[in-house]
């Protein structure tokens, strides 16, 4: 850091305000090639920590007369790399150029304009910026901001957003692991909703973290309290659960397309077959209509009793074993619990989607304990849902989907994650703001994100990224010409973010406010990991039946009665301990099928 020569020279037509001292001015430029200027000015060593008039990162202004240009400082040197300890040494400081302010109005107020309308010229005098000139550059001019935080060059200044445009046009917050990502994003839904009471937020949180940091705002759903039924996923998504998250077989998808919309007719019309309806009324694999996985075994059966279907048999023997296999693993209880056979959507949307909100607006729904293979088809539906939901609700339902960890269901290359997943929330990025649905991306690496969503993204919030591919990727979305702040993005501090955007005026260095520490994500985590840090007891009972995830068998019952019991699919209410014995559960009732289904035969007969 060094401290400049005060410059005698300046006439008054040159000072933007004629009581000030040389003090303020700084040097004059020497340079300009349109985008940019280069300053030359004087330093002396001593009082360097005081001054600090020249750092990198700092707005400067250069006066022009009737405008101001406004530069942000990128770099400072010295020509020869030489420094005298007596007398003067000339330094160069190279800024970039963001735009101009002029005084306006009866009462002179400085009004910033992004752009250069009047270049520098060379012998112009660049000063230190004012206050107000420095708070016009950031004015949001009367649009509806909130204040997240404060600047880095002047924190007596608060740096505000435009929260339509940044929730309407889709957000992004991008840092490395450690520098407050989940922190800021704690604080920007917080002062989201206190600005927009009609938002409604759905969290895809896999770290179960931030429930804990909205407790008077949030409900939270996770693998027990999750009523999600099997009929609502659409083809794809069903089988990406049947398959466990490995390549499907084309054959077996074909015969679930044939013969789901069969058994969603027998369920409408029990008494008039599996006939299928043609024309509007039309049922297909995809539609949103109950069915009994009953009465699509029952069709797989059939199609295998036909002489035709010869051929077909070990692909429907293969389909049926999948099923099954899938109906008695407690896992997916969320999915196959008896009662969801049943017309439950609107309780299902109404609980995710918090309609009515009952004051809490907020759903934390918590991955960690999902199964990993079912978590894609899992987000593939609540995405869709949250999209059509707006749709049809012709945009009275104002809904923000946030996704933690986002790269994971949208990643860079095609060929990794799942395809509807992707899809879903493409749709959301390029047509969602038509009807109120926005989604809001958190992620740590920008590199393995699909770049057509961050490309949706107009305001982003970039906090400190060491990756050299992620700083490339947030640079090449910058679209104003203040690129040259993201020379700073491996050198930020905690809570220090660069914003820029449609949420913004213009690009901004801030710092987050910052929030108690019991509503800071994973707090209450870590404390707890810290309590029982000081024992080395493990309760390995406990682990392994969570592990387990299934009721224990009464110990009265035989050895025979044991082994009927473990081909149940699980407790009629799931949401009793794993670990407490509970009464035997049938299974033909427990997925409605019949006696008559198999003719007699068990169902895994």
């Amino acid at each position: 850091m060094y401290v400049e020569r005060q410059v005698t020279t300046a006439n008054p037509q040159e000072r933007r305000d004629p009581s000030q001292d040389d003090a303020r001015i700084l040097g004059n430029v020497v340079q300009c090639d349109g985008a940019r200027a280069v300053i030359s000015a004087y330093a002396e060593s001593g009082g360097a920590v005081a001054s600090g008039l020249w750092t990198v990162g700092r707005m400067i202004s250069i006066n022009l007369g009737e405008t101001r240009t406004i530069g942000l400082v990128y770099s400072i040197g010295k020509a020869d790399r030489s420094w005298s300890s007596e007398g003067d040494n000339p330094i160069e400081v190279s800024v970039e150029l963001i735009g101009e302010v002029r005084d306006t109005g009866p009462d002179l107020r400085p009004v910033f304009d992004r752009g250069i309308t009047c270049y520098p010229h060379i012998g112009a005098i660049a000063h230190r910026i004012r206050s107000r000139d420095l708070q016009a550059v950031y004015d949001l001019a009367g649009r509806h901001s909130v204040t997240i935080g404060r600047l880095s060059q002047d924190e007596t200044i608060d740096a505000c957003i435009a929260i339509d445009e940044t929730l309407a046009r889709h957000f992004a917050v991008v840092g490395t692991t450690g520098v407050g990502k989940s922190t800021a994003v704690s604080l920007l839904l917080r002062k989201a909703i206190a600005a927009r009471p009609d938002l409604r937020v759905l969290i895809m949180d896999p770290h179960n973290e931030f429930a804990a940091s909205l407790p008077e705002y949030c409900i939270k759903i996770d693998t027990n309290s999750l009523d999600l039924p099997f009929w609502l996923f659409r083809l794809e998504e069903f089988a990406e659960v049947l398959f466990r998250g490995r390549e499907t077989d084309a054959e077996e998808i074909d015969v679930l397309r044939d013969l789901i919309p069969a058994a969603k007719n027998l369920y409408r019309n029990p008494h008039g077959g599996a006939f299928l309806r043609r024309g509007a009324d039309a049922l297909t694999a995809d539609t949103p209509v109950p069915y009994r996985i009953a009465d699509l075994i029952k069709q797989i059966d059939e199609r295998m009793g036909m002489l035709e279907s010869k051929n077909e048999r070990p692909i429907l023997k293969s389909l049926r074993t999948r099923i099954e296999s899938a109906l008695a693993d407690p896992r997916y209880r969320f999915m196959f619990h008896s009662r969801l056979i049943e017309d439950t959507i609107h309780e299902t949307i109404g609980n995710i989607f918090r309609v009515p909100t009952h004051g809490r607006p907020v759903t934390c729904f918590e991955m960690a304990g999902l199964p990993s293979e079912v978590v894609n088809s899992v987000c593939s539906v609540l995405a869709r849902l949250a999209f059509d939901l707006a749709l049809w609700s012709e945009g009275r339902l104002k809904l923000l989907l946030l996704c933690e960890e986002a790269h994971r269901y949208m990643p860079a290359d095609h060929r990794l994650g799942f395809a509807p997943t992707r899809h879903a929330l493409s749709r959301i990025a390029k047509e969602g703001r038509k009807y109120g649905c926005y989604l809001g991306v958190i992620t740590q690496r920008p590199g393995e994100l699909d770049p057509t969503v961050l490309s949706q993204c107009s305001t982003v919030f970039a906090m400190r990224l060491a990756n050299e591919q992620d700083q490339a990727i947030i640079r090449s979305a910058i679209a104003d010409s203040s690129a040259s702040t993201l020379s700073f993005l491996s050198s930020m501090g905690q809570r220090e973010a660069i914003a820029f955007g449609e949420g913004v005026a213009t690009t901004m260095r801030l710092k987050f406010e910052r929030l108690p520490s019991e509503l800071i994500p994973g707090v209450s985590k870590r404390a707890a990991e810290a309590a029982s840090a000081g024992s080395d007891e493990v309760d390995l009972a406990a682990v392994v039946e969570r592990l387990r995830n299934v009721p224990r068998p009464p110990a009265a019952l035989g050895f025979a009665d044991v082994v009927d019991t473990q081909k149940q699919a699980g407790d009629s209410d799931y949401r009793k301990p794993a670990s407490r014995p509970q009464p035997d559960d049938d299974f033909d009732t427990r997925f409605g099928l019949r006696p008559t289904t198999f003719g007699g035969r068990p169902p895994n007969g």
